[in-house]
């Protein structure tokens, strides 16, 4: 430190200026390269933490609702999965493609369809979800030799 001490001395007064206002020069733009910019980081971030906590405000507010709403909801009039799931096949247009149901110790139902049209098949799963909170867990949906026709198999579980 010494040394640059004597250096910065040894120099002439113009020239310690320019070295003062470079060194000045140096720490503004440090300022705007760098903390500038991590300033705003910061700010957007601690804007997202915000919004973040309040949504989760807002899901713990109504939570306690929403799982009133599906213990209260019988499915269908306190129809079984199988029973729930045929009359809605039914419906759909899908019910002679029904070929197999087997239920499982976890309440869940296994259906096996066969020769079904794609579109009939995706629009039965979704209403199941939006009319009755039929969840469909796990499906495998196989192409077959008519084009729009699929078998599946579908496992569907209740609320």
């Amino acid at each position: 430190m010494g040394a640059l001490q004597a250096w910065f001395e040894k120099l002439t007064q113009r020239e310690q200026r320019i070295v003062l206002v470079a060194l000045v020069l140096a720490v503004a733009v440090l300022l705007l390269a760098v903390m500038l910019p991590l300033d705003r980081k910061v700010t957007a971030t601690q804007q997202r933490v915000s919004m973040k906590q309040a949504d989760l405000a807002w899901i713990r507010s109504v939570a306690p609702r929403l799982n009133a709403l599906r213990a209260n909801a019988a499915l269908a009039g306190g129809a079984t999965l199988a029973v729930l799931a045929d009359r809605t096949a039914r419906a759909a247009g899908i019910a002679r493609g029904l070929t197999n149901s087997q239920v499982a110790g976890d309440g869940s139902l296994t259906l096996r369809l066969e020769q079904v049209p794609f579109d009939a098949l995706v629009v039965w799963m979704a209403a199941l979800l939006q009319q009755h909170g039929v969840h469909v867990s796990a499906s495998t949906i196989d192409r077959t030799a008519t084009a729009g026709v699929v078998s599946a198999t579908v496992i569907l579980h209740g609320r």
